[in-house]
């Protein structure tokens, strides 16, 4: 069963990624494997803190930068004590006319694994993704919540389990839960 904090997200990046012809796409996902189920050409999922996307890009072995047409990151970048640094590496790893697609929680408990250190909404996603390099025209970003997703966080056990038949899926710009952006590097 899926997170109430993540339904309207995943939805709208499904759509999203479909935009994009995923069959086409060679994928690196950080910490995660969600994009493994959406029909990428290729996938391959890193974990952090073992990579840490802070330190540096991905490298072959001869030390090469590896290059993607798509690199995701999905409740990530809360924890990075560099997500600016971390940005500009993932751009780096981007071909030319690659996206980068991060999604974070906005009101979410603190939750240490192994550092919690950001929350960010949809306009602040936008602005890290503009100080790292990207152009504002080629960045969507997007944020869902309302007051009853908002109290039904602070539940537990958490995260919340989603409940079609009782849970307020209408969104609240007051009350984000979750921010996500793409951006495309050109």
């Amino acid at each position: 069963m899926t997170s109430l904090n993540r339904i309207v997200m995943q939805k709208t990046s499904r759509a999203w990624f479909a935009e994009l012809t995923p069959k086409r796409l060679d994928v690196l996902e950080i910490s995660g494997n969600w994009g493994a189920s959406l029909g990428f050409r290729s996938h391959e999922s890193v974990s952090y803190p073992a990579f840490d996307i802070c330190q540096g890009p991905l490298r072959d072995a001869g030390d090469k930068v590896r290059k993607f047409d798509l690199v995701m990151a999905n409740q990530v970048w809360e924890h990075l004590d560099r997500p600016y640094a971390a940005t500009r590496n993932v751009w780096k790893m981007l071909r030319r006319g690659g996206y980068f697609w991060v999604a974070v929680p906005f009101f979410i408990p603190f939750h240490a694994a192994p550092n919690d250190c950001s929350r960010w909404t949809a306009r602040g996603l936008g602005n890290l993704l503009i100080e790292c390099g990207f152009e504002p025209d080629e960045i969507r970003a997007a944020q869902w919540g309302n007051r009853a997703s908002a109290a039904r966080n602070l539940e537990t056990p958490w995260p919340p389990r989603f409940d079609a038949d009782t849970d307020d899926l209408d969104d609240d710009p007051e009350f984000p839960l979750v921010s996500w952006a793409i951006a495309r590097r050109v």
